[in-house]
């Protein structure tokens, strides 16, 4: 994972998300590129290359991914207090 992300309840967060918070359109290419440990703009590069080499195929791909995979869940970066704090409320 290219950021060191901890959610207090499960642990660290594993897995293949989208990624809204980075998105331009979904969210895909960032949750890959997360994922993965890609940098971001080579992933868009290289889907947008694909997208002109296999428009059709890259398009239902890329919403197939959209439909079937889940947002990156909310994490808390911040002191225990605060988050104890927080949950009671």
């Amino acid at each position: 994972m290219s950021r060191r992300t901890w959610n207090s309840d499960f642990g660290p967060v594993r897995g293949f998300y989208r990624d809204p918070d980075n998105a331009w359109i979904f969210g895909v290419c960032a949750g890959i590129a997360d994922r993965f440990n890609f940098r971001l703009g080579m992933v868009r590069l290289a889907t947008i290359i694909l997208f002109m080499l296999f428009s059709w195929v890259t398009a239902i791909c890329y919403l197939g991914v959209w439909l079937l995979v889940r947002e990156k869940p909310l994490v808390y970066r911040g002191r225990d207090n605060e988050y104890d704090f927080w949950r009671r409320a």
